[in-house]
């Protein structure tokens, strides 16, 4: 066994000091803003991969905790990423996406694929084009010329239609019948002696005569109505004469305006089929575009057809759905709140006539659309929070094209007057940040998670500590402070905040990668620096930022320290007492975490139950706890009962812990609470522990190991520090420490020890000073060692159960009883 003063851990090898001198530079103004990634070589390659791979379902998916900064890093890489591409000719910015009125289904707006900025010139020359062909159809059917042909049409329609009448008056006449003309119809009048017959006349004839007349009336009205016949093909052809006089005005008047844009516009194939289209909607609703009646008659016929536009015009309005004429390169979009019509965009809507009505004027683009042809970047647990969206992303993914629908239709309710636009071909990668459980999980549940999501980035929390990646940080801060506008760092600031770094990761060969919160490590202490009115950052703004954190966030920890050294807390830092011993735990309160010591009480006694824990017992102890506590069982019999029965009840208990008690960590301490029961050893109570073990009883190492032991060297201080206090901890969690500098100044001043132990028998040589003892080739212990009277406690046990459970008056059964036949 090793000394006392050989498990003893060194001043210097309680923080792993970053020597300010080491760096090249005086201040971070001298260094170039890092661009890239600290120490994340596995993620940038997996970015790489993925933002060079354009095939489908090699979508990007960006796993590690939060605070590490990705959303913002993956945002800056990829806005490189593309920039380089552009310098080298393989990137350009995206189409733009237009929808037009569609004369066939005006239900269904038809989408328009047009190069970058051409959707804004087709927009402008449409509305230029209307208002030309609303001056020159005004114009035109204004002028005396067209209002001489139009009168020359009527005119010579009246004339064949008079001369159709007079002589169908004839006709009439010679039948005995006066012909009058009404809106009507034709009517036929008897005539007697010429003049139409009185009701007094025709009821003084007799049936006879009255027969005869209706007999001619109704031969009369057969041949009229050849002429009424007549007289309408009159009608229809004088207006057949007048829509060809119009529409020839009309294609005189226009035919040069869709002319030109059709020739702007020749080159995007399916701009001359739709501008075709509104030239013949034009020249068959001339009425539309001339003043007063005829307009508001046209309108009124749209409405009735099916076309309640509220914007009568609406056929020449182009919708620039995605606009990219001032775009040089691919779209980068990050979408915060990615609800459905944030994603996918909605189709608005307007209050007409007592009702809700759209257009495809009224059709917005969403993150989606706005990203096609470039990248977008969601954050998983938004998007997996908002209804619909992941579904419809699922979907997206799959189809590779985007209908605008409404999310009340997705949702099974009611959309009034649904339009259905035309659905436009999507082609964009997928960048979606979470965490690895996510990741985890959708893989293992979502079918389609493996084909939409092929490529993992997996950025670590923590980064290696060496010289080079200690650069990046300066650069990182450089960085950080032109972006932030903080004043630049001295380089003790930056020795400053690299430890921290480490001590954030409780390692010292290791950085931690939650840039996020290093950031806001920088801005307090450029505030601290402001405060001192200070140029540049100094290393003491940097521990002031600290130390004014831990104060905001420390109330708790402050408290239960009080009421440990007022007594309220049974806490003892002096002395020693069997079968109790002082373990340490963390309590995490998320922003912050903190150490406490708590008193462990172990009591033996004869019986068979075995290791049992009050916490475990009572629901206070989580599985983690349970399974430490199990192997103390396991402990004990391959240690003590490899030649006799393990006879034994034992209860260990955290004393004055009323809240979940969870980890393995308290199990070293648990068992030399046990094995000073047994041994009726006294532990020294200045010393507290930390620390798991195996069935073979090696210690093994744990979490939160500054944290617990500046928790009990900070319930020392405040009862009174004696230079015997300490801490034991395992061996394996050396390189874990980053203590706070007073613990290591009360260290090296003698006033508080940390000790590092492998095994539980050195624990116990610490706390009871007394030799452990090896096992001898016999199966013995030494003498008045700590194991030997465990041992004999334990055989003195089964004896005493075996005595009690024989019957009274019964003898001791022979040596060779049971044995031969």
């Amino acid at each position: 066994m090793r000394k006392p003063e050989e498990l003893l851990v060194p001043p210097e090898n309680l923080r792993a000091e970053q020597d300010p001198s080491e760096f090249q530079f005086e201040c971070t103004d001298e260094l170039t803003p890092l661009a890239e990634f600290v120490g994340q070589e596995r993620a940038v390659r997996a970015l790489q991969f993925g933002l060079e791979l354009e095939k489908p379902g090699y979508n990007i998916f960006v796993t590690g905790l939060t605070g590490t900064g990705k959303a913002t890093a993956i945002l800056e890489y990829i806005e490189r990423a593309v920039a380089g591409r552009r310098e080298a000719g393989a990137s350009k910015a995206p189409d733009d996406w237009c929808y037009v009125y569609n004369f066939e289904r005006p239900d269904e707006p038809n989408a328009l694929r047009l190069p970058a900025a051409a959707g804004k010139r087709l927009r402008d020359g449409l509305d230029e084009l209307l208002q030309a062909v609303r001056d020159g159809l005004r114009r035109a059917f204004s002028s005396e010329e067209y209002e001489g042909q139009r009168r020359e049409i009527l005119e010579g329609g009246q004339r064949e239609a008079q001369v159709v009448m007079d002589e169908a008056q004839k006709q009439a006449t010679k039948a005995g019948f006066l012909l009058r003309f009404s809106p009507v119809g034709m009517t036929l009048v008897p005539l007697l002696d010429g003049k139409p017959i009185t009701p007094e006349q025709g009821a003084a004839m007799d049936v006879e005569q009255r027969q005869e007349i209706e007999r001619r009336q109704q031969k009369t009205m057969d041949e009229m109505s050849k002429v009424a016949e007549r007289l309408r093909a009159l009608e229809r052809e004088v207006t057949q004469r007048m829509r060809q006089l119009e529409r020839r005005v009309a294609e005189a008047a226009v035919a040069s305006l869709f002319d030109s844009i059709v020739a702007q516009n020749g080159e995007h194939p399916e701009v001359p089929q739709f501008l075709e289209q509104l030239r013949e909607f034009t020249m068959g609703n001339v009425d539309l575009f001339r003043d007063g009646e005829q307009q508001q008659a046209a309108v009124a016929a749209m409405t009735a057809m099916g076309h309640p536009l509220p914007d009568p015009f609406g056929a020449f309005r182009c919708n620039v759905f995605v606009d990219n004429s001032q775009a040089t390169r691919p779209p980068i979009i990050v979408e915060p709140n990615p609800t459905w019509t944030n994603l996918f965009g909605k189709i608005e809507r307007r209050a007409y006539l007592g009702t809700y009505v759209s257009d495809h004027t009224m059709l917005k683009p969403g993150a989606v659309q706005r990203a096609n042809g470039g990248y977008l970047i969601l954050n998983l647990i938004d998007v997996l929070m908002k209804p619909g969206a992941w579904d419809g992303l699922k979907r997206l993914i799959r189809t590779k094209e985007l209908r605008l629908e409404d999310p009340m239709e997705q949702f099974g309710l009611l959309a009034p007057q649904a339009l259905r636009p035309e659905a436009i071909p999507i082609d964009l990668k997928l960048v979606v940040t979470g965490d690895p459980l996510a990741y985890f999980l959708l893989s293992a549940n979502d079918e389609e998670f493996w084909e939409m999501f092929k490529v993992k980035a997996d950025f670590d929390t923590q980064i290696e500590r060496t010289p080079e990646n200690g650069i990046a940080y300066a650069g990182f801060i450089c960085a950080s402070c032109e972006r932030e506008g903080l004043r630049h760092f001295h380089r003790t600031a930056v020795a400053e905040v690299i430890e921290q770094a480490s001590r954030m990761v409780d390692d010292q060969e290791k950085l931690s990668a939650r840039f996020g919160q290093m950031r806001d490590l920088l801005v307090e202490s450029d505030y601290w620096a402001a405060q001192a009115s200070s140029d540049l950052v100094q290393g003491e703004h940097v521990e002031r930022a600290i130390a004014e954190r831990v104060y905001r966030l420390n109330l708790v920890e402050e408290r239960i320290r009080e009421m440990i050294a007022r007594g309220v807390i049974i806490v003892d830092v002096t002395g020693s007492a069997v079968g109790q011993v002082n373990g340490l735990s963390v309590m995490d309160f998320g922003e912050y975490r903190f150490g406490r010591p708590s008193r462990i009480t172990a009591r033996t006694f004869m019986g068979q139950k075995g290791v049992t824990s009050i916490d475990r017992e009572s629901q206070l102890s989580g599985r983690i706890h349970d399974k430490g506590v199990l192997i103390l069982s396991g402990y004990l019999g391959w240690r003590y009962a490899q030649d006799k029965p393990l006879s034994l009840s034992a209860s260990i208990s955290f004393e004055q812990a009323y809240e979940p008690v969870e980890g393995d960590s308290a199990s070293l301490a648990e068992l030399c609470a046990i094995l000073s029961s047994l041994a009726e050893a006294p532990l020294r109570q200045d010393l507290a522990m930390t620390g798991s073990i195996n069935q073979r009883g090696q210690v093994q190492p744990i979490g939160g190991v500054n944290q617990k032991i500046e928790g009990f060297h900070d319930v020392c201080k405040a009862i009174d520090l004696t230079g015997e206090q300490g801490v034991i901890m395992p061996s394996r969690n050396r390189r874990n420490l980053m203590l706070r500098r007073d613990v290591i100044e009360s260290v090296r001043q003698g006033r508080f020890r940390i000790y590092s132990v492998d095994s539980v028998d050195e624990a116990m040589e610490l706390l009871t000073g007394v030799p452990a003892g090896e096992r001898q080739p016999d199966g013995t212990y030494p003498e008045g060692t700590v194991n030997a009277r465990v041992d004999a406690r334990l055989r003195q046990m089964g004896e005493t159960m075996k005595q009690f459970a024989r019957r009274p008056g019964e003898e001791k059964p022979p040596e060779n009883a049971g044995e031969g036949g």
